[in-house]
C-alpha cells in the first residue's frame, strides 16, 4: 500500500516541497521574533497562513497526524490575531512549542521522502498546545517563569505602593560584580530624595545570593519622590556601573488607549511635563518611536506595496529535469567542440561556416550561462537552518550564542548547495559546543557573555568562499600535537609541525579533543568527514585560530561542478585535465639547480624562498618515463587544501571549457578517485581526458 491514496502520487512531492519551503520559513519567522522579544501583527499573520496552509495540504493527503498538530498551533495565532498582547503570558512556552512542531512536522516529511512512512503520534505535544491555549482564553492560569515572577512581584510593589510612586528597573555593567551592594548604595541616595523607597529583590544588602538575580533580571526599585521625579533620576545616572535604566509607571498603562490616538508632539510634552525627558532608554525611545510610527500610517503602507512590488512569478521545477537539461547543455558544448575541431576541415578555408561557426558558440556559452543560472541557488536557506541550531543549543548547553550571517544572497549550484548543508552544521556545533566558552569564563577572559559564530558567504573568481569564524577559545597547537601523538597520526617529528599543520590534525579520522561523550560531540565523527564532503564536491577548507581569540574554518568550493575551466596536459600519448582553480602558475626549466632532495629522496623546488614536493604525473599514474629530466618537461604549481606542490608533465595542450563526467560504476574497484582522478570529459576530437583533482592526489602521495 501506497504513503498516499491512488490517484494522489502526483501531489506527493508538490506537498513535501511546499510545506518543507513553508517550514523554512516559520523558523525564520520564529527566530526573528524571538531574538526580538515580541511578534509584529505581519510575522503572527505569516505564522497563521503558514499553519493554515499545512492543516489543510495535510488533511487533503490524509496525514492526519500533521493536520491536527498545524490545526492546533493555528488556533493558538488566531487568538494572538486578534489579542496580540496575550503573548506576553505565554511567550517563551509558546516559541517552545511551535519549534518541537515544527521539527516533528520536519521529522514526518523526511519519512515521506523516503517512501517508507510510519506515521507519528503528537498527541502529546498538541495537548500541551491546547493547555497554552486554554491560558491565552483565561481558562487556566500561566506557568510562571522565575523572570516573570521578578516582573508580577515589581507589579504588585508598584500598585500597593501610593498613587504617585514610581518604579525604576536598573541594570548593570556585565562583570561589575557585587551587584547587590551596588543597588544598595543607589538605595541610600534614593532615600536622601523619596518619601519611601523599596526594593525587588529585597534585603539586598544582607544576602549576597541576590547579587547573581539583580545581574540576570536586574533590579527593581519602587520610589515615592519627595519632589520631582527628576531628582531620583539625577541619583540614578550620577551612580556608578549603571548600564541602563527605565521608568516602569503603572500610569502608562492607564493611558495606554489614550496615548495611541494622540500626535507625537502631545506624548513628547507629556514626557517632558512628567519630568523624564533625560531619560535615555532603549525602551522609551523604542516606545516613543513606535507611537511615530502608528501616527504616521502612510510609510507603512508604502512598505506593503513596496513588498508586493517586489513579488516574483516563481515556478517550482523537479530537480531531475534540472539536472537532465544540464546534461544536455553539457553534450552541446561537447558536440560543438567537436564540430569545431574536426580534423576534416582544419587545413580548409571555410569563411562562412566559421563565422556560423563563432555564433553557435556564442549561444551556446549564453544557453550554458542560463542553464547555470537557472541552477543556482542563494545560501539564504541553508544559513537560517543554522541559526536553528545555534538557537536550540545555546539553551541546551546554558550558552550566550549569536550567529552572525554575511553575504547569505550569494549564490552557488543546487548540488553544491545541498553538500555543503551537512559541513556547515557539523562546524557551526563544533563552534558552540567546542569553541564558545561559558559565560562564566567570557567573564574571566573579559570578553562579552554573548559569544558570536560568523557565516561569511563571497565570490572570489570562479570560486565561492564561506568562513565559518567564532570568537571563542580557538585552538592549542601543543595541545592537538599532543593528541594526535596520542593515537599515532603524527608523519614527522612534534618540533617540526608549524602552526597551520598543526590546526590540519583535526582532519585526521577519529581525531577528537572532547573526552565525554554529549548530544553534540564526542563520538569519533569529526573533521575528516567535514574534508571529505567538501572535496567531493572539489573544494577544500583550511583552518586559521588564535588561542583565547577564535578560529576562522575557510571552505573553498567551485560555483557549479558540471563544467569547468580546464588546463589540458598531455603525458605521453594521454590528455588530463587540471581545473584552472587549482593552478597558480606554469613554468619550464632551464637548469635543475633549483631541485633538492629530501631526507627520503623526494623531489622538490625551491620557488621564491619556498619549497614544494614535485609529483612526477608519469610516475603517480604509471605512465611513459617517470625519470625524465625536468628541463625536458612542464612544472605546474598547484594549491589545494592539502597544500601547495608541483606537478610534472610532458606539455601543455591548452586551455578548454570540459563537461565533467563520472566515472562508470564498474570502475570503482580500480579505486580511481584515490589516485587523484575525480572524473573524465570528452574532447573535441572524440577522445577521453581525465580530470585530476589536485587535493586528492596529494593527500594520497604525501612526501
Amino acid at each position: 500500500m501506497g504513503i498516499v491514496e491512488p490517484g494522489m502520487e502526483a501531489m506527493l512531492d508538490v506537498f513535501v516541497h511546499e510545506t518543507d519551503t513553508m517550514l523554512e520559513e516559520l523558523d525564520e519567522v520564529l527566530i526573528d521574533s524571538e531574538k526580538a522579544r515580541n511578534i509584529d501583527d505581519d510575522n503572527i499573520n505569516t505564522i497563521f497562513r503558514i499553519t493554515h496552509t499545512i492543516k489543510g495540504s495535510a488533511a487533503m493527503m490524509n496525514f492526519e497526524g500533521m493536520s491536527n498538530l498545524a490545526h492546533s498551533i493555528e488556533d493558538v495565532f488566531y487568538i494572538l490575531r486578534e489579542s496580540p498582547e496575550k503573548l506576553k503570558i505565554v511567550f517563551d512556552t509558546i516559541f517552545d512549542l511551535v519549534f518541537q512542531s515544527s521539527d516533528f512536522l520536519k521529522d514526518e516529511l523526511n519519512q515521506i521522502r523516503t517512501g517508507v512512512y510510519e506515521p507519528s503520534d503528537p498527541s502529546e505535544l498538541i495537548d500541551k498546545i491546547h493547555g497554552q491555549v486554554a491560558v491565552l482564553k483565561g481558562e487556566a492560569p500561566a506557568e510562571v517563569s522565575a523572570e516573570e515572577n521578578i516582573q508580577q512581584e515589581a507589579t504588585e510593589t508598584q500598585i500597593e505602593a501610593e498613587e504617585d510612586s514610581e518604579t525604576l528597573h536598573i541594570f548593570f555593567d556585565d562583570g561589575c560584580q557585587m551587584e547587590n551592594i551596588r543597588g544598595f548604595m543607589i538605595v541610600t541616595q534614593l532615600e536622601k530624595v523619596c518619601d519611601s523607597v523599596k526594593t525587588v529583590p529585597a534585603n539586598i544588602e544582607n544576602d549576597p545570593e541576590t547579587a547573581a538575580e539583580i545581574e540576570k533580571k536586574g533590579l527593581f526599585i519602587t520610589i515615592k519622590p519627595a519632589e520631582a521625579l527628576q531628582e531620583a533620576i539625577e541619583t540614578v545616572e550620577s551612580a556608578l556601573s549603571v548600564k541602563s535604566y527605565e521608568v516602569v509607571s503603572k500610569s502608562e498603562s492607564v493611558k495606554e488607549e489614550q496615548v495611541k490616538t494622540e500626535t507625537p508632539e502631545q506624548v513628547e510634552a507629556e514626557l517632558k511635563a512628567a519630568g523624564i525627558e533625560e531619560i535615555k532608554t532603549e525602551a522609551l525611545s523604542k516606545e516613543v518611536a513606535a507611537i511615530k510610527n502608528a501616527a504616521e500610517p502612510q510609510p507603512k503602507a508604502n512598505k506593503t506595496a513596496a513588498k508586493e512590488n517586489a513579488k516574483q512569478s516563481l515556478l517550482s521545477v523537479n530537480q531531475a529535469k534540472l539536472d537532465k537539461l544540464m546534461d544536455l547543455v553539457g553534450e552541446i558544448v561537447t558536440t560543438e567542440s567537436m564540430v569545431a575541431r574536426n580534423p576534416d576541415i582544419q587545413d580548409l578555408k571555410l569563411d562562412n561556416f566559421t563565422k556560423s561557426l563563432r555564433e553557435l558558440d556564442k549561444l551556446t556559452d549564453e544557453l550554458q550561462d542560463i542553464v547555470m543560472s537557472i541552477r543556482m541557488v542563494p545560501l539564504q536557506g541553508t544559513f537560517h537552518k543554522m541559526s536553528r541550531i545555534v538557537r536550540d543549543m545555546s539553551k541546551k548547553l546554558d550558552k550566550k550564542v549569536e550567529l552572525v550571517t554575511i553575504g547569505e544572497d550569494t549564490e552557488v549550484d543546487k548540488t553544491i548547495n545541498d553538500a555543503i548543508v551537512d559541513p556547515l552544521m557539523h562546524m557551526v556545533r563544533n563552534a558552540v559546543d567546542h569553541a564558545i566558552e561559558s559565560p562564566e569564563r567570557r567573564r574571566e577572559l573579559g570578553k562579552p557573555e554573548m559569544g558570536t559564530v560568523t557565516l561569511h558567504a563571497r565570490n572570489a573568481g570562479g570560486e565561492i568562499l564561506i568562513d565559518i569564524s567564532d570568537d571563542g577559545s580557538g585552538l592549542d597547537p601543543q595541545k592537538l600535537i599532543a593528541k594526535a601523538k596520542e593515537k599515532g597520526i603524527l608523519t614527522k617529528p612534534e618540533s617540526e609541525y608549524t602552526d597551520k599543520e598543526a590546526f590540519q590534525l583535526i582532519m585526521a579520522a577519529g581525531f577528537s579533543t572532547n573526552t565525554t561523550v554529549t548530544e553534540f560531540s564526542g563520538r569519533g565523527v569529526g573533521m575528516d568527514v567535514v574534508r571529505k564532503n567538501i572535496e567531493q564536491i572539489n573544494g577544500s577548507i583550511s583552518i586559521n585560530s588564535v588561542k583565547d581569540q577564535g578560529t576562522t574554518f575557510t571552505i573553498k568550493i567551485p560555483l557549479t561542478i558540471a563544467i569547468v575551466d580546464g588546463m589540458n596536459i598531455g603525458l605521453g600519448n594521454n590528455v588530463f585535465t587540471l581545473p584552472i582553480t587549482s593552478i597558480k602558475q606554469l613554468f619550464r626549466l632551464t637548469d635543475e639547480s633549483s631541485i633538492v632532495k629530501n631526507t627520503n629522496g623526494a623531489e622538490m623546488i625551491m620557488i621564491r624562498g619556498e619549497c614544494y614536493p614535485i609529483y612526477r604525473l608519469h610516475k603517480v599514474f604509471g605512465i611513459g618515463d617517470s625519470e625524465k629530466p625536468f628541463t625536458e618537461g612542464l612544472l605546474i604549481h598547484v594549491e589545494s587544501g592539502n597544500g601547495n606542490a608541483c606537478f610534472f608533465a610532458d606539455e601543455l595542450l591548452g586551455e578548454y571549457q570540459v563537461v565533467v563526467k563520472p566515472f562508470p560504476v564498474l570502475f570503482n574497484h580500480y579505486g580511481l578517485k584515490k589516485m587523484g582522478l575525480s572524473g573524465c570529459s570528452i574532447l573535441g576530437d572524440g577522445s577521453i581526458s581525465l580530470i585530476i583533482d589536485a587535493a586528492t592526489l596529494i593527500a594520497n602521495n604525501k612526501k
